[in-house]
């Protein structure tokens, strides 16, 4: 497939890395290269049966990633980018601010679960830390900023669904979920939900990792026990602004990711390849794998509707990691309160998108529960992250 010229964000993005420009303009170019070759990337298919077409089965089980071409159509693309624009004006001053800059409720004020995620512009605030569980073993390199970057910026929002009716329609897609019911079972369950936001010259690196935590010595153990995350994209990825994956990692159990880059030579770990989309493509990323993204040095933005699933089995009566919020035991009950979140997004996209069929998910289905999306449901979902099933 063509892909646009991206040549001076790489460019860009060499000229950080000092002595090691060249070999990280080669990294670039040959990440590229190999992701767009790789036989994982096409629309989303289903057999006669209403299950995901056997060839994507196949090679998202082998590579641990897929690429979903074509997903998102430009009118959803805009509601999502004026979401966007709505949000970004009400961010706080700053971090632990109650108010924005112009002295209005920030976003998220009122909130008791965690929402906004911030770093210095370029830095990689999670990696070589104890912060989500030490799983960040490394610190990635972090470039110098312009002198006129603001001192501290967002680059997470987490309970991204309660800010954006755009991004809760998103979650309510029909294809994507009849995809996690294909990957997770007709019972599958939510995960988290989570806005990524990489601005050029700003957006902070995410240090190499696997997202897994709690079942890496199950003896259940597989490579799906941990789920997957969707990655829906604004205005696309690149090589510089995109997450990188070690495709097939996924099999490997808990890496020694220390190790890989010290085999590797440096942080360039070998064999891994970018996640290269255009606007309204949207990848499904096996939590397992290896993966990680650099410092945005280069010119194009990256926004990533971030949202994953479970197996019900790998939730259900299990103690929650703590990652994203206070850990807790995942029982029945809340495992049925986090996923009303799923009717509320099925719903909001039913009203908006009229001419699509809504997915039926099969436990509303069983019990005869229905939702609506109103003013009492965005209510409902204040602080609704607190019950992120966090494995």
């Amino acid at each position: 497939m063509s892909q646009p010229d991206y040549m001076d964000s790489i460019e860009a993005c060499a000229a950080h890395y000092g002595d090691e420009a060249d070999a990280m303009r080669d990294y670039l170019i040959a990440g590229h290269k190999a992701a767009v070759e790789l036989d994982n990337r096409g629309p989303i298919e289903f057999d006669a049966h209403g299950k995901l077409a056997s060839h994507i089965v196949a090679a998202y089980k082998k590579y641990g990633f897929y690429v979903f071409t074509g997903v998102l159509q430009p009118d959803e693309l805009d509601d999502i980018k004026q979401d966007l624009a709505q949000i970004k004006e009400r961010f706080p001053a700053g971090p632990g601010e109650k108010v924005t800059a112009s002295g209005a409720p920030a976003l998220g004020a009122d909130c008791t679960a965690p929402n906004l995620v911030w770093s210095k512009p370029l830095g990689d605030p999670l990696g070589g830390s104890t912060l989500a569980n030490g799983r960040h073993q490394v610190k990635l390199h972090e470039p110098k900023a312009a002198d006129d970057a603001p001192e501290m910026a967002p680059f997470i929002l987490l309970g991204s669904l309660q800010f954006s009716e755009a991004c809760l329609r998103v979650y309510g897609h029909p294809q994507l979920l009849k995809v996690a019911e294909t990957i997770n079972g007709e019972d599958f369950a939510p995960f988290n939900e989570s806005l990524f936001i990489k601005e050029p010259g700003i957006g902070a690196a995410v240090s190499w990792h696997q997202d897994g935590t709690t079942h890496w010595d199950s003896e259940d153990f597989d490579d799906g026990i941990h789920g997957f995350n969707f990655m829906a994209q604004v205005y696309g990825s690149t090589a510089v602004n995109g997450v990188w994956v070690l495709p097939g990692s996924h099999k490997l159990g808990k890496v020694d990711i220390k190790q890989l880059v010290a085999d590797s030579g440096s942080e360039r770990i070998a064999g891994t390849v970018p996640l290269i989309c255009a606007p309204g493509d949207v990848v499904i990323c096996n939590r397992q794998l290896v993966h990680g993204s650099f410092a945005n040095t280069g010119f194009e933005p990256r926004v990533t509707v971030n949202f994953g699933f479970h197996r019900r089995s790998s939730v259900l009566g299990v103690m929650g990691a703590g990652t994203h919020n206070d850990a807790q035991m995942f029982d029945a009950d809340l495992i049925a309160k986090r996923s009303e979140v799923i009717g509320y997004g099925i719903d909001a996209r039913r009203q908006r998108f009229p001419n699509e069929e809504p997915y039926q998910y099969q436990p509303f289905v069983a019990q005869g529960r229905t939702y609506q999306w109103n003013a009492d449901a965005k209510a409902a979902l204040h602080d609704y992250n607190a019950l992120d099933l966090s494995i």
